[in-house]
């Protein structure tokens, strides 16, 4: 009687513990898709930053080619 008692409780540590490493694994895995998901938005917000300044360097360049140099006397 004792030793199933003893099979008993072994076998519960033994379920306890997969069901600690699977509730583990889904845990990892939701961080996982939410560090995809901020990457995911740092290239877009990086991507549109970069197409800003496409933008302003053209429009800077666009600026001192439209000058004309002042003549001194």
């Amino acid at each position: 009687m004792a030793e199933l008692a003893l099979a008993e409780v072994i076998l519960a540590v033994i379920i306890g513990t997969l069901a600690a490493i699977v509730y583990s694994l889904r845990v990892l895995i939701l961080l996982e898709r939410r560090v995809a998901s901020m990457e995911l938005n740092i290239q877009r917000m990086t991507s549109k930053v970069l197409r800003e300044e496409e933008v302003i360097i053209s429009n800077v360049a666009h600026h001192k080619s439209k000058k004309a140099p002042k003549k001194r006397r």
